[in-house]
């Protein structure tokens, strides 16, 4: 990798000044965004979205973990690595579920922009096959175990103990050779170019790898954009039966009150920041590779000004009734006993932001935490008293399919 500073193209990781668009935004190179997934190795820094791609390696100045504000410490970290002669610092990295725990965040030397993998033709080769692997695949919980969680939870749901919780459970898979991470991302980032995908470090031979859908909420100057996603069913690869599941949940009672909540609580996590906050009445759909999703964008308009980054938009909106459940307190408590297992960083946050408090913050889902020859795939469903525990459980079986295709353990 080249050892200049920030490089940066089409959507740049530093800010621009407003309004200002630059001839490789018109006409991005080709190969501008998939020679930097291609350049990805283990251990390195990528990070994929609608407006930019990211790679850096090297030295990194890592964010501390501590009493104070995550947000606040980010700051403070940006800000040193300002004094010490970095004239656009960027912090990329993780977030665990639970915020108090550390998190995985760095402000790397050097860092690579180039323009969306969706705006690179290259972008349309296929990836490479994965190397024939023996997986051994172990379900925590078993799905039978997983349905009887989540009838329990739906039965405390009828005597008025809460409202949703989202469930998870896990498939912990152990190769019989050493983890290829950077087939799996490129098998991730060209099946879903559009959305956000992702590989990072997260401790020592630790890297969260994953595709997530959900953007958490980005700032650019005074603009904010949140889009919670609530409400999902499987795809299938029969055109006629795709399009019937699309209508089905676009027309899901139970689906369209489980978006609204999560809607609902965007909306007051945001309006104390905003002084303009547009919500649609009613959400859209969008879809990836495997599932359909109901669909929510929300924007806003901070006060000139306003001191608040990105990462603090994203730490008050954390966690969402689409991840977690509500009331927030209580179905933090039912997940902590019901799920046997840390979620870790699932359900965390993932993204990046600069010294001007611009930023994208992402939902991790779709993810795996790997680890030399294991891998630790994530997928959950969001409650409610409507919900079966058949449903449910198939809900979680499609979602682990986005990670399943990318290992070739299908």
């Amino acid at each position: 990798m080249s050892t200049a500073s920030v490089v940066a193209t089409a959507a740049p990781a530093v800010p621009t000044p407003r309004g200002s668009r630059s001839a490789e935004a018109a006409h991005p190179a080709v190969g501008a965004a998939t020679g930097l997934l291609d350049a990805y190795t283990e251990g390195a820094r990528f990070l994929a979205t609608p407006t930019r791609t990211l790679l850096a390696d090297g030295p990194a100045r890592e964010v501390p973990h501590g009493e104070s504000p995550l947000a606040q410490r980010v700051t403070e970290t940006l800000a040193a690595a300002r004094r010490d002669g970095q004239s656009n610092p960027v912090v990329i990295g993780a977030v665990p579920f639970d915020q108090s725990a550390p998190a995985a965040l760095a402000v790397p030397e050097f860092v690579q922009g180039g323009p969306p993998l969706a705006n690179d033709p290259l972008i349309a080769l296929p990836a490479d096959l994965p190397a024939a692997t023996e997986w051994d695949v172990h379900p925590v919980p078993s799905p039978e175990v997983y349905g009887a969680g989540v009838a329990a939870v739906v039965e405390r749901m009828w005597r008025g103990e809460f409202s949703k919780v989202v469930l998870a459970r896990t498939l912990e898979l152990t190769a019989d050779a050493p983890l290829d991470l950077p087939v799996m991302l490129q098998r991730l980032a060209r099946r879903d170019p559009s959305g956000y995908t992702f590989a990072l470090p997260t401790g020592p031979s630790s890297n969260l790898i994953g595709a997530s859908p959900e953007l958490l909420v980005s700032r650019r100057g005074n603009k904010v954009v949140a889009n919670p996603l609530a409400g999902s069913t499987p795809r299938s690869e029969d055109l006629a039966e795709d399009v019937r599941r699309a209508a089905a949940l676009l027309a899901s009672a139970k689906d369209l009150h489980e978006h609204a909540v999560v809607v609902d609580a965007v909306h007051g996590a945001l309006a104390p920041y905003c002084t303009t906050l547009d919500v649609p009445a009613k959400p859209t759909l969008i879809r990836t590779a495997t599932m359909w999703h109901l669909s929510t964008t929300v924007t806003g308009t901070l006060p000139e000004g306003s001191a608040a980054s990105a990462l603090e938009l994203a730490s008050a909106l954390h966690p969402t009734p689409a991840v977690c459940g509500t009331p927030t307190l209580t179905a933090r408590q039912v997940i902590a006993e019901t799920e046997p297992f840390d979620r870790g960083f699932f359900t965390g946050m993932i993204g990046w932001g600069n010294a001007d408090g611009d930023g994208e913050w992402v939902v991790t889902i779709r993810c795996a935490e790997a680890r030399e020859r294991t891998l630790r795939l994530y997928a959950g469903a969001g409650v409610v008293a409507a919900s079966e525990p058949e449903s449910e459980t198939a809900e979680t079986a499609a979602k682990f399919r986005t990670f399943l295709h990318a290992v070739g353990a299908e």
